[in-house]
């Protein structure tokens, strides 16, 4: 099915599958991702993100040029290795995953949901996949990579499953900027509404990239990372 932006969903994304992912990537999921901004907390101290417009200018960087890319990328290469079952690239995408952080911060907000998601989804909706990852990579696992490798796990096709990672996590950047600015609900949804394209966009690229395009061009984006580990009143962890 597609909508009236261009999103191509899988015309076989069952019920099932559909559910799985609305409970993974659901606020309530137990991630702790409303405790992470990526930075937007030190762009709002700053004063780069003040109101809706700017936020959503903001954001649609990181979607399409930023982390949210290079979260795309990795996601699609740890979907594909799943369901080629080749190790050799799932380990490798797990630990390139875990060491492409611009700061410390991101580092830990990538590392600290993708666990967490890794031991929640393996006590209610456990699959081989999951384990095969537990065993062949042994450090922190990047979020893109938990979600992509459930997914994959449980045969959910890799372009729904992306589009979905990246509005949940879209979703949570712009209730950050909600509290942080702050800004009416309306307005919050507004702005998620206007990160569709983005989202679209950046879900197209990434099925065509190769790991030697991950890379950002959003360096406002990154430094904020950076600034926010020495920012004196924070509501945030990154």
């Amino acid at each position: 099915m597609s909508t009236a932006t261009g999103i191509n969903m899988a015309a076989d994304l069952q019920p099932a599958a559909l559910y799985r992912l609305l409970a993974w990537l659901s606020p309530a999921f137990p991630v702790g991702a409303f405790s992470y901004s990526s930075g937007i907390e030190w762009a709002v101290e700053a004063n780069d993100v003040r109101d809706a417009e700017t936020l959503k200018t903001w954001l649609s960087v990181m979607t399409t040029e930023g982390g949210g890319f290079c979260d795309a990328v990795l996601f699609v290469h740890a979907h594909r290795a799943v369901a080629d079952s080749n190790d050799k690239a799932l380990r490798e995408v797990a630990e390139l995953a875990a060491a492409f952080a611009p700061s410390k911060e991101r580092h830990l907000e990538t590392t600290a949901q993708g666990n967490a998601f890794v031991e929640a989804t393996r006590a209610a909706w456990g699959c081989e996949a999951i384990e095969r990852l537990k065993t062949l990579w042994s450090g922190p696992v990047a979020y893109p990579v938990a979600v992509a490798v459930a997914a994959a796990g449980h045969g959910i096709a890799v372009e729904p499953a992306l589009a979905a990672y990246l509005q949940a996590v879209a979703a949570n950047w712009v209730s950050a900027g909600v509290r942080l600015i702050p800004l009416g609900q309306s307005d919050g949804q507004r702005v998620l509404a206007g990160l569709e394209a983005a989202v679209t966009a950046t879900v197209q690229r990434a099925l065509g990239a190769k790991l030697d395009d991950l890379g950002s061009s959003a360096f406002r984006a990154d430094l904020a990372s950076a600034r926010h580990e020495t920012q004196y009143t924070r509501l945030f962890r990154s």
